[in-house]
Formats: C-alpha cells, structure tokens, sequence
C-alpha cells in the first residue's frame, strides 16, 4: 500500500506544478503580491475553504468529538459574526487606503514602532500556526507511509517545504489562489468519501446514522456550565475574535482577498465563503461522530490513541486501500494549502514593513525581485526549522494548540487594531508600545495557569484572545492622549 500511497504523493504534486507553470508566465511583483488584482471573487472563496480549514480541522476536529463532541459548533457559529465585522469594516479600510500589506495601516494610525510590532506578531503567529499544520500533514505521512521504509521524518519535511518553496517562487498570490482551489477539492473530496465508507462498513443510512450518533450522546452542542473551557457563550465569543484576527488581521488569508478586483467582489467572497463554512465544519464533526461510533460498533479500540490519530488510524487499518488513497490525497491538499500561502505572506510582510523595498526608489524591477526571492528562501528554512521542532509538543489535538498559540500572539494585533479604529486617541510615547505588545500576552499566561485558583474554579478557554486584546488595549489607553492634547 505505501507503494500506491507514495504514487498519489508524486501525482497530486506534479498537478501543483501544471498550475504554477500556467500561473506564474510573466510574473512581477505584482503578479506576486496582489496577483495583479484579477483574481476571480468565486475562486478565492472557494480556495479559501481549504487554506482557513487546512489539515488541523481535517484531523483534530473529527478527534476532538471524543472528548468534547459538537461544542467546537459555538466557535463556527462565532466565525459568522467575525466574517460579518471583516466584510463591513476590516475590507472597506484596506481597499480605501490601497493596502498590500495589511499592517501599513498601523504605520498611518501610530508609527512605526506599531507598525512594525503588528508585523512581527503576524510574523510570530504565521510561522508557529503554518509550520503546526504542515507537522501535521507529514506527522500522519510518516507514520503510516514512510516508516515501513525506515525514512527519518526530517527527509520528508525538507522535500515538501522545498516543493512549496519551488512553486511559489515565482507566482506568489496568483499561484496560491489557484492552486488552493485544487486543494479544497481534493480535501472536501477525501471527507465525503470518508463518511460515505463509514456509512456503508456500520450498514447505516445517513439518517440512521444521524439518529445513532445522537443516541451515543456525540452530538451535545452546547456546554451551560459557566466554568468549563468550552461553555458555550465563551466558545461563540471566542470564535468571533478568531476569525476576527486569524482572518481579518491575518497578511496570508488577506492578501488573497486583496486581489480581488472590487471591494464589492471581496466581500462577496467573504460573505459566501463564511457561509460554506457553516456545512463544511458540521461535515467535519458528523465524521468524527462516526469513526467513534464506527470504532465502538467494530470493537476498535482507540482508547490509546492521541485524537489527531483517530481518522488515519481507522482510514489505513479498517476501511480499505480506495479509503487510504482518498485521505492521503485530503491531507496533502490540506498540508500544502496551509504553508503555500504563508511563505507569500511572510514574504510580503518583511519586504515592505521591515525591509521597505518598494519606498526605495534607487532599486530597479529585477533588484527588488532578487531581494524578495532571497526573503522567500529565508522564510522557507525558518520555516523548516519550526515544523522539526513541533514533533516534541504533539500530546494534545492540535486544533486547541494552535488556537493557545493565537490567543497569545494575535491578542496584541487585536488590541492595536481595536485601539485605532475605535478611538480617536493618539499615543503619548510609541516606543512603548511592544512593550506593551510583549507584557500582555505575559500577564495573560499567569492568568491562564493560575485562573482556576484565582476565579472559583473558572477555566480559559479559547476567550483567552480577547482578554489579551483588551489588556493591550488598555495598556495603550493609558499610553495616549486625546487629540490635540499636549
């Protein structure tokens, strides 16, 4: 089966390069940045299902229904209101100030100080939250294809962050809206034929199966009890501001939107693909609801296995070589969909926020291309460096991981935006504030760890983003002045 598996590999990759060649004729800067803002509305959005899902929602949602069932739907029924704040007011400034990196607005609001401590907190965030997804995709490659031929799992890591390196070298957003709209295929096509092995192996239809899972007690919603990580208002509002900042404050999933022609089209992009989102995420946790009744049903026992191994697990030993292949497939598509885009938006956010390239006028068209190739490089052996260092933190779903590492480093972003789209206040001494940046996301961890002690038994869970946004928020309120004060 490795055989056949390693074949699927080689064959999805060569299609990513058919899109690039088509993609990347006559690419420049612009090409590479905005994609010359002439990417279709419909296919962003599309595209866009896979790149915001990727291969954590593939793995861990479904395997987080053992320990928590349908409570992740509070956070998706969150993304709507975060979807809805993006299209009505985060887009609208960015096209009306004509933005290629999302963080210059900060430069134009406070200064540079700000501007540049947005930029690394995306920075930050990006690489931790990428390079988690791609460990994931080659975490569940190793493990069930490359150890029976003895491979170290530091060859495969090096082969596919070059293979991502190579097709976005020249194409950058252009390849990337494209070839994430192949990914989404492929990743909605590997669920839908899961649940339809699973439905045909348990002899149920899909209603019967609606209704068996229900009476296993896998689809409870809604946690009442205030305390719990995952009580529902806390999980609604949370989702809100991850969408809010993973999305809205977030270079790699805007700049895709950004080259859309109109403000119009973006928003229509956001609007339809918040939609989808909704079925694409209810899909995921039906799945998981029935690889656990499926695994009962079997006498599987899956008690010692970590939640993001659940669906592979099942997939290779239990449901046959078509149903392998078939997820193999998903979760390449998911893991090339989550790094492509951020190595273009790492790029980016370094070539104009740190570097500024385009201020500076003395460097011709092809200078200024080598520096962002060489910027691209860079990013991709970080990069690299990252996705080896995760294999010693995978104890937990990795969904929850890398919400936690959101709430820390998105916090900060959350507050500066906040703070300068909702006041009309100015700062007193700008040099202050990654000082301020640095020291809530501190205070926030002392909070998390010691929160149950401090608050009768209450639990962060993933609301923990918007405390962070508001100590940073606060922290510059007390660092500012009204307008024309001295």
């Amino acid at each position: 089966m490795q055989t056949i598996l390693f074949s699927c590999l080689v064959v999805y990759t060569l299609l990513l390069f058919v899109v690039m060649y088509f993609t990347s004729r006559k690419a420049n800067n612009s090409t590479y940045f905005l994609g010359n803002r002439r990417s279709p509305w419909y296919v962003v959005a599309y595209g866009m299902i896979g790149a915001s899902l990727s291969g954590v929602t593939m793995l861990s949602v479904p395997g987080y229904v053992m320990t928590t069932q349908f409570t992740y739907f509070g956070v998706v029924l969150g993304y709507m209101i975060g979807y809805a704040v993006i299209a009505l007011v985060l887009l609208p400034l960015y096209y009306k100030l004509n933005l290629t990196s999302i963080y210059t607005y900060l430069d134009q609001r406070f200064g540079t100080a700000s501007y540049r401590t947005g930029s690394f907190f995306f920075i930050l965030s990006r690489l931790l939250g990428s390079a988690l997804r791609m460990y994931l995709m080659i975490f569940v490659l190793q493990r069930f294809v490359f150890d029976a031929w003895n491979v170290p799992f530091w060859v495969p890591a090096v082969c596919f962050v070059v293979l991502i390196l190579i097709y976005t070298f020249k194409g950058g957003i252009k390849t990337i809206v494209w070839t994430d709209t192949l990914q989404t295929t492929f990743f909605l096509v590997a669920v839908v034929l899961t649940v339809y092995f699973l439905l045909k192996g348990m002899n149920v239809s899909f209603g019967q199966a609606v209704k068996q899972v229900s009476d296993e007690g896998l689809t409870t919603m809604f946690n009442t009890d205030w305390r719990a990580d995952n009580f529902f208002v806390k999980q609604i509002l949370s989702g809100a501001f991850i969408t809010i900042t993973m999305t809205g404050l977030d270079q790699d999933m805007m700049q895709k939107n950004l080259s859309c022609r109109t403000l119009g089209q973006a928003q229509k992009n956001m609007f339809f693909f918040s939609g989808t989102l909704i079925f694409v995420n209810l899909l995921f946790l039906f799945l998981g609801a029935l690889l656990i009744s499926y695994a009962n049903g079997k006498g599987i026992d899956i008690s010692g296995l970590k939640t993001d191994e659940i669906y592979p697990y099942i997939t290779f030993n239990h449901l046959g070589t078509i149903s392998a292949v078939v997820f193999i497939l998903g979760i390449l598509a998911a893991g090339y969909s989550s790094a492509d885009g951020t190595l273009t938006a790492l790029t980016t956010v370094f070539y104009f926020d740190f570097l500024q390239v385009n201020k500076r006028t003395n460097l011709s068209e092809k200078r200024q291309i080598g520096i962002r190739r060489l910027i691209h490089v860079g990013f991709a052996l970080v990069f690299l460096c990252v996705v080896l260092m995760f294999g010693r933190f995978h104890n937990d779903a990795l969904i929850k991981i890398i919400f936690d590492i959101a709430s820390y480093t998105y916090g900060p972003l959350l507050g500066l935006y906040a703070f300068g789209m909702f006041t009309r206040r100015q700062l007193r001494n700008e040099r202050l504030v990654p000082l301020i940046a640095v020291l809530s996301p501190v205070v926030c961890f002392l909070l998390n760890r010691y929160s149950e002690q401090l608050f009768a038994g209450y639990r962060f869970g993933f609301e923990l983003l918007i405390l962070n946004g508001f100590l940073t928020f606060f922290g510059l309120w007390l660092n500012s002045r009204k307008r024309g004060e001295k």
